[in-house]
């Protein structure tokens, strides 16, 4: 294949990191590769994948392998390859597309070399870091990772300097970030250092301990997720005197001996550092950002005296007063000043921290800064303060920051893979390519102009020129969004245009999205009337500088000017996300799955709750959820949202259509928890109103034609998004899409699931109970069956259900008693998992502790679950149960001595041949006077049938105490056998494991929570914009299952997977 045909030709490479140790992180995980692939060349645009081999990588080779990628050192085939960091230059080949951090678009002088190298080989350049969305923000960082390691990390060295100081606490046991599987993992530890902290406290000799978070970016919200973990109280900056006061107030001396039981938290920003000169004025941000020098340091002076750890999240420039200078600490030290250490994750190194002088690693994260001797020192024992500065946090984490980077970057690898046309790129694309085929894009042209003025120091013609002469001179700083949103450009137009030219003085570049940037230029003229000119282009730049105003704010300094580039932008910004509203969603109905979706939903945009600290990775930048849930009965959706932020119960009838509409309309998505004869009501609504609508039911007729309406509205409906169907579509998914896309073919795909009591609750005959109405169940046993084994199709009538019941025993589990009963259709699974033409057995089952079928079976030809009207049922005078049993068992009333115990009624059922085995009659005798048949209280006049008679007194007897729990148990097999024999049949096998939860004292079933939190799921994932497919779907397509199961697991949920 020639070189001119390498761009867009669809195979993407991977690079194997070089620039650290450390960096183990990808840009794409093997999920986010099957999905690539998964999906075809025709959908994606991409047709291989080639990853050069690590062994440091986050993920194995062999995971790629899985998946269907190429491993191999030799990237020449590929057209898009892909790193995290710069690579080695000799790794530039010519006519390819790059994408990476590079840090050359601000002309960055260090990186220039690999420019250079790009544009030589006519090769094209991708940034990650000016992929920005319509919001003006970056896609594409790794903010929050850093913060969340950084404080980890922190906390990890804090237990350590806690006990060099003659202290034991619970920060001890907690590692670094690094050493944990998984965030979730080190989250759950600093949870349990939390859980440590609040029930035995912290000597009140290190209290109160005052974490100071500096900024309020995506750093500073990581390292607070984090920090929320711990009992906690955030407190405003104005009263940390006041809380200093309280602990040190005489009065309360007798309190040295006790403990503290939290830790505080104190948020700070700009106006709580620094403060104008003019007292007459009130702090305005955008205005400390253009005019710094006006604005003297404070922090030092209000903040700083109070805080026991200083955690700097934020961005600085030289141009701004320092946050605190070593002056200013070795007088605070001094003075007593609590102060034990800084994290300082933004690692600027002699920034706003001026003693902070060092860059440390993650295995050597700290130093110790004596300000008593002005020294340093590697350890943690001596006087000072512990100081870490590690400038590659978010590798720690990184699994987690490589899923939630390649989340997004995977939506652009298609595009970009095949596209060799930038024009035909989307916008934000477009804005990310610096160069392309080898030259400079028409936005970063700024680049070799600033290369070419480039000075280190200001130029001697400016420092010689005198007011006399006609040769104008002028210093002009533009500060700003100046390159994130190609202002540098204009400015340097209007400059060249108007016949002057300039010469770069300085280049302070932001660092974050959030960050603006200050260049300086000495901008010149010469000639008798070319100070009219210079004016002329001081006008024009004030101009873009202040587009809504028509003036400018010029320093009365001589020859100086400021620009107050992207003041108005900015405040349209801050008013844009004042102004948002909260996204909504609409519950209806509120039974026992709603409390969890409910809770799910509204506690998002927290990580103060248990369920959602691990959540909140997946969804970076969702906002409070506003939660609305429906109910027929008020009482029953106030008891849901009881205690729940962000929630409002309301009473709704949904054949109610004025109402039905009105709430729709008020939220983006709806959430269907009615039963499934209501969903098409809703639907309609939906579609009408143009609102995504998810339900956990499974689709019949009536849902599946409103595919093409849903898709003319632009809307998605999402369906069996429970467990069964739900969870079990999902794991059967990935099992099936990840052996085709190795080649394999699916011999045979088996599948059981069952709602149970935990072994402990499973304490009756039948070794089975009802969290709600059994109804449903019963008849569910009565459901004919069909199945398809070793090619052959088998029928099950649905009167023989219960006898065809089979004993089941799980590797992973072998305590477990198990039995499966043949679960309705299982062929149409064939044709909806695609298949159906390769797959010699197809089975899905219902499990039940083993003997539940023979028992069933027997009560079943007993009478016991017939639905016609019985005749005694029908008298004026009610019988009792006992009287009515005796009718089930053709036992004459007069026969009868009064007595009815287990071997009388075994007797009984052997008699009438309604059993063959002795032991199977017995066990359903102890389960007929279980329920209670044999009292002789009257039957409810509402029971007119056997059937309902029995789920009455399944429904009393088989209940859950308040103490007791449920559980879940989903299980796959799937064979998978390779063409030619190439590789040995392999057996795949999947697991879900989950009981009923218990918080504050309430149980939350396992059924309800492994029905509801997918419903919450798939809300989430419409609101976050992860499900782009519109029309009628379930989730059976990557773009659901891949996403929805890592939540699972974040979540708490157990799901097990092993190969044979």
């Amino acid at each position: 294949m020639g070189n001119d045909t390498l761009l867009g030709n669809g195979v993407v490479g991977i690079l194997s990191e070089s620039s650290n140790k450390w960096e183990r992180r990808v840009p794409l995980t093997p999920s986010h590769c099957a999905r690539l692939l998964h999906s075809g060349k025709g959908k994606t645009g991409v047709a291989r994948i080639i990853v050069q081999p690590s062994t440091k990588r986050i993920y194995h080779d062999s995971l790629y392998e899985e998946v269907g990628c190429e491993i191999s050192q030799d990237l020449s085939e590929c057209g898009l390859i892909l790193g995290v960091k710069q690579p080695k230059l000799e790794i530039i080949f010519p006519d390819r597309a790059y994408a990476f951090f590079s840090h050359t678009h601000k002309a960055q002088k260090e990186n220039m070399p690999l420019l250079d190298k790009i544009l030589d080989v006519r090769a094209s350049l991708y940034d990650y870091e000016l992929i920005v969305g319509d919001h003006g923000k970056r896609l594409l960082a790794f903010g929050k990772y850093a913060g969340r390691a950084g404080l980890i990390d922190f906390l990890h060295g804090l237990g350590m300097r806690f006990l060099s100081l003659g202290y034991s606490t619970p920060f001890l046991s907690l590692g670094a970030s690094y050493m944990y599987s998984s965030l979730a993992a080190a989250k759950a530890a600093v949870l349990s250092v939390g859980e440590e902290i609040a029930a035995h406290g912290l000597p009140s000799g290190i209290c109160p301990l005052v974490f100071v978070f500096t900024g309020s970016g995506n750093v500073s919200l990581g390292a607070q997720e984090i920090f929320k973990l711990l009992p906690h109280t955030f407190v405003d900056p104005s009263r940390l005197p006041e809380l200093f006061g309280k602990a040190k107030d005489p009065s309360q001396s007798a309190q040295t001996a006790k403990r503290v039981f939290q830790v505080h938290g104190c948020v700070v920003t700009s106006q709580d550092m620094v403060q104008l000169k003019d007292p007459t004025k009130e702090f305005d941000k955008a205005d400390y950002y253009a005019h710094p020098e006006n604005y003297s340091p404070i922090f030092h002076d209000r903040i700083a005296p109070y805080a026991s750890v200083i955690v700097n999240c934020m961005y600085w420039e030289k141009r701004f007063p320092p946050l605190l200078t070593t002056k200013q600490l070795q007088d605070l030290m001094r003075k007593g000043c609590p102060l034990l250490g800084i994290s300082d994750i933004t690692c600027d190194i002699g920034g706003s921290l001026e003693f902070v002088n060092q860059t440390t690693s993650i295995d050597s994260p700290f130093f110790r800064y004596d300000p008593f001797n002005d020294s340093y020192h590697h350890d943690m024992e001596g006087n000072g303060v512990i100081c870490a500065s590690v400038d590659i946090l978010p590798t720690e984490f990184a699994k987690e920051a490589s899923k939630h980077f390649g989340d997004i970057l995977s939506e652009f690898i298609g595009s970009l893979a095949s596209t060799t046309d930038i024009t035909e790129l989307p916008a934000h694309l477009r804005r990310a390519c610096i160069a392309h085929r080898g030259s400079i894009t028409p936005l970063y042209e700024y680049i070799p102009r600033m290369r070419n003025s480039n000075s280190e120091k200001l130029p001697e013609t400016l420092a010689n020129c005198h007011p006399n002469k006609k040769k104008y001179n002028i210093l002009v700083s533009l500060s700003g969004h100046l390159f994130d949103q190609f202002l540098i450009n204009e400015a340097l137009d209007i400059i060249e245009a108007a016949g002057g030219s300039f010469q770069l003085v300085k280049c302070q570049v932001g660092q974050s999205a959030d960050a603006i940037s200050c260049s300086e230029l000495e901008v010149h003229t010469v000639g008798a009337d070319d100070n009219v000119v210079l004016h002329q282009i001081i006008d024009s730049l004030m101009s873009i500088a202040n587009p809504s105003e028509n003036h400018g704010c010029i320093y009365k300094e001589t020859n100086k000017i400021s620009l107050k580039v992207g003041k108005a932008m900015e405040r349209g910004n801050r008013k844009e996300l004042d102004d948002k509203e909260k996204p909504a969603v609409l519950i209806l109905g509120a039974g026992r799955v709603c409390q969890p979706v409910a809770e799910a939903l509204a506690t998002a945009g927290s990580v103060s709750s248990r369920q959602l600290f691990n959540m909140c990775q997946e969804f970076e930048g969702q906002s409070d959820i506003q939660v609305i849930v429906a109910s027929l009965y008020l009482k029953d959706a106030e008891e849901i949202i009881e205690g729940l932020p962000n929630a409002t119960a309301i009473q709704l009838d949904v054949t109610d259509h004025e109402n039905l509409h009105k709430y729709i309309s008020q939220v983006e998505v709806v959430i269907s928890l009615l039963p499934p004869s209501c969903h098409f009501i809703v639907a309609n609504a939906c579609i009408e109103l143009k609102r995504h609508l998810v339900t956990a039911s499974y689709f019949d007729d009536s849902m599946s034609k409103l595919d093409e309406k849903a898709k003319d509205a632009g809307i998605t409906i999402l369906g069996e998004m429970g467990l069964d169907p739900g969870i079990d579509h999902m794991m059967a998914m990935k099992m099936i899409n990840q052996a085709h896309v190795q080649g394999g073919k699916i011999r045979s795909f088996i599948s059981y699931c069952g709602g149970l009591p935990s072994p402990e609750a499973a304490n009756n005959p039948l070794a089975y109970k009802f969290s709600w109405n059994p109804a449903g169940a019963i008849r569910a046993g009565r459901n004919p069956a069909i199945y398809r084994s070793h090619g052959e199709t088998v029928s099950i009538n649905g009167e023989s259900l219960y006898d065809s019941a089979v004993s089941f025993r799980m590797p992973d589990l072998p305590s477990f008693a198990l039995e499966i009963l043949p679960n309705r259709n299982s062929l149409v699974y064939g044709g909806l998992y695609g298949i159906d033409e390769e797959a010699s057995s197809i089975f899905r089952g219902t499990l039940r502790y083993e003997g539940f079928g023979e028992i069933m079976g027997t009560l079943a030809r007993i009478g016991f679950f017939d639905t016609e009207a019985h005749p005694i049922l029908t008298l004026s005078k009610r019988p009792t149960f006992g009287a009515f049993l005796l009718e089930l068992l053709k036992i004459k009333s007069e026969d009868f001595d009064g007595t009815m115990t287990s071997e009388n009624i075994e007797g009984r059922i052997l008699a009438l041949g309604l059993c063959k085995a002795q032991q199977t009659a017995l066990k359903t005798a102890k389960t007929i006077l279980y329920l209670g048949f044999h009292e002789q209280t009257e039957i409810p006049v509402s029971c007119q049938s056997a059937f309902d008679v029995t789920c009455l007194r399944m429904e009393e007897r088989l209940a859950y105490s308040t103490e007791e729990k449920d559980m879940v148990l989903l299980h796959h097999e799937v064979e998978v056998e390779f063409p030619d024999g190439r590789r040995p049949v392999e057996k795949h096998r999947a697991t879900l494991l989950e009981y009923g939860r218990t918080q504050n004292g309430k149980i939350t079933t396992a059924m309800a929570l492994t029905v509801g939190i997918p419903a919450a799921i798939g809300a989430l994932l419409l609101l976050e914009k992860k499900i782009k497919t519109r029309g009628v779907l379930r989730p059976i397509e990557p773009e659901v299952y891949m996403p929805a199961l890592d939540i699972l697991q974040a979540y708490g949920f157990k799901l097990l997977e092993k190969t044979e």
